[in-house]
């Protein structure tokens, strides 16, 4: 495992989701790099911890860039060709993303402007719902 991080790799999800984002990516590198032809059980163990948190926290990201994209003028085609999904589930995760931003209070205002998504759905030609 990366020097920097020497305490014992996990072989659970709920240790491996404490470790930082960029960091289990790094650790997941390192793991399937010095990983041997014969593991024994904590080291596939481990690569299902690591590999289990690292799709858990992209899960919870990739609508956030596919909100980044939209607000700077990339097309759902274009979305949908970089994250391998259709078109049509760019928009719906992005959709459920945005539904709890713009509900999100920050300050007395919404995490997300909710006229920002507003222009996007109407440049996409998606029908309103809000």
């Amino acid at each position: 495992m990366n020097p920097t991080c020497p305490s014992k790799p996990p072989v659970r999800f709920a240790d491996a989701e404490t470790i930082s984002p960029f960091r289990l990516l790094l650790d997941l590198y390192d793991h399937a790099v010095a990983r041997t032809p014969g593991p024994g059980l904590d080291d596939l163990l481990t690569e299902l911890a690591l590999s289990a948190a690292v799709v858990s926290w992209w899960t919870r990201w990739q609508p956030t860039m596919i909100h980044t994209a939209l607000r700077v003028g990339a097309d759902l085609t274009d979305i949908a060709k970089a994250t391998g999904l259709d078109a049509r589930e760019v928009v719906d995760r992005w959709r459920r993303w945005v539904d709890v931003q713009t509900r999100l209070d920050i300050g007395g205002r919404p995490s997300v402007d909710p006229a920002e998504v507003r222009a996007i759905e109407r440049r996409l030609g998606l029908g309103v719902v809000r």
